[in-house]
């Protein structure tokens, strides 16, 4: 594997004591507070980062900023686990189910996460941004290598990527007055939902990278539910409405369009837009053929997946050169006697057909790129790297 393509931030704070300081943070009122909770996990960020960058030796990471909604660190569903949190956190019970009630949404996926918590608690964002360019200034001064990339997930208009990519460069721009430094870092943006792709020339212009979350761009392309299909998708298989799995392998002529107008709309802007996929299809053969022949750079999966994913790779590579080389000896075969219409319309076919694969097999490799697993375990992360 050549790096880390999704590194969950999430994770991070799910473990004690940045869990009770982000709780804290959570149930505050106002900025103010929000903020002096945050400069608590702050150092704590700053450390875990550091040890990625430092187990990573150089290797590309790319860090995803908080996507859940806010509702799934704040544990009240019962009045025992509302009146244990109060304790916890020093604050009455009332509190609790108050803030319970606030955060609580019919669709939460949809709902209150990803950058629009950016937009609604910049603070958030922030924080992340500066453990992380704290970190890599560390890294730096101690003769470190480092590759680190920011993703923005949720990302819908370009509206929100240009706001909070001005915000993480401010605070960059502070780190690196303080530090000495002159860091500077790739950001980029998730593609997640069909309007974000059909925009994807509006959103290239303060993207460095899309990373395409195809679990996501799947339940938002046909409108299932990662959580409930279960109960008619094998009616939909043994029927033959469906073919195959669109959560296990990616559908080419509905999600797999959104990905090709991404790629060309957002490469009509940056022609060196790199692109990938995070995502369960990023360990599946088929899959990885399709985002081969979309044109994109790599493809991120788990760990335990990353040798399929890497033969899949070679494969989609061989197969195109092999079909490119074919078209390319069917153009140069002398045409047969016909009439003169006929044999006019066979050279148009020979033409066509050898340009564009001819196109696919100039096409980089995938790179089969590793997610990462949850922080509290970064040893793992080295070894499925090698």
């Amino acid at each position: 594997a050549a790096g880390i393509g999704l590194c969950r931030t999430e994770h991070m704070f799910f473990e004690e004591p940045k869990l009770s300081s982000f709780q804290k943070m959570i149930i505050s009122e106002n900025a103010d507070a929000r903020k002096a909770n945050l400069k608590a996990i702050l150092p704590l960020q700053q450390k875990d980062f550091y040890n990625i960058i430092k187990t990573m030796e150089g290797r590309s990471v790319t860090i995803r900023l908080l996507d859940p909604p806010l509702n799934e660190f704040v544990q009240a569903e019962t009045p025992e686990l509302a009146s244990a949190l109060a304790k916890k956190l020093g604050v009455s019970v009332e509190t609790i189910n108050k803030k319970y009630a606030e955060l609580n949404e019919h669709n939460p996926m949809l709902g209150h996460r990803g950058c629009r918590l950016a937009i609604t608690y910049p603070e958030i964002y922030e924080m992340q941004v500066e453990a992380i360019a704290r970190a890599t200034a560390q890294a730096q001064k101690e003769g470190l290598k480092h590759d680190v990339r920011i993703m923005i997930p949720n990302v819908t208009t370009f509206a929100e990527l240009k706001q909070i990519r001005a915000q993480a460069e401010a605070v960059i721009a502070t780190v690196n007055q303080e530090c000495g430094t002159k860091l500077k870092f790739q950001i980029g943006s998730m593609i997640e939902f069909p309007r974000a792709a059909c925009n994807a020339d509006k959103i290239a212009e303060y993207a460095d990278f899309f990373s395409f979350g195809t679990n996501d761009l799947t339940q938002t392309t046909y409108g299932f539910s990662r959580d409930d299909y279960s109960k008619f998708i094998d009616s939909y298989l043994d029927q033959k409405v469906l073919l195959k799995d669109p959560f296990a392998t990616l559908d080419a002529t509905g999600v797999g369009d959104m990905i090709e107008i991404a790629e060309a709309r957002g490469r009509s802007v940056n022609k060196d837009l790199h692109l990938g996929i995070c995502g369960e299809h990023g360990g599946d053969p088929d899959s990885i053929k399709l985002c081969y022949a979309l044109g994109l750079n790599y493809v991120s999966c788990s760990p335990f997946r990353v040798p399929a994913a890497r033969l899949a790779g070679a494969q989609a590579v061989i197969e195109a050169a092999k079909a490119a080389k074919a078209a390319k000896a069917t153009a140069k075969k002398p045409a047969a006697k016909a009439p003169a219409k006929k044999v006019a319309e066979k050279k148009v076919e020979a033409k066509a057909a050898p340009a564009k694969k001819a196109t696919a097999a100039k096409k980089p490799a995938a790179k089969a790129t590793a997610k990462k697993a949850p922080a509290k375990k970064p040893a793992a992360k080295k070894t499925t790297k090698k």
